[in-house]
């Protein structure tokens, strides 16, 4: 299992979720992204966009203005698409 960090603090949506989406598009299930925003706004975009994608998010800390969320590859990165 890989688990690598995203500093994403000063930046403003979507670019904290842009940053999310390029690191998750290199893992595997079962790796994991810690992610660390300033942008209160993370809060409802980084559970939105894993729902839609498959994978989860779990909020670990919110501490002198910096949100903390571990999300964990569920989905492949790039689902086949049917035929």
């Amino acid at each position: 299992m890989t688990r690598l960090a995203v500093d994403a603090r000063r930046l403003l949506c979507p670019l904290p979720v842009i940053r999310l989406q390029d690191q998750v598009a290199q893992l595997r299930h079962g790796d994991q992204v810690i992610i660390i925003a300033t942008d209160p706004g993370v809060k409802l975009d980084i559970p939105a966009w894993c729902r839609v994608h498959g994978h989860s998010a779990s909020l670990l800390d919110e501490t002198d203005g910096e949100i903390r969320f571990l999300v964990t590859v569920e989905a492949a990165p790039n689902p086949p698409k049917p035929t």
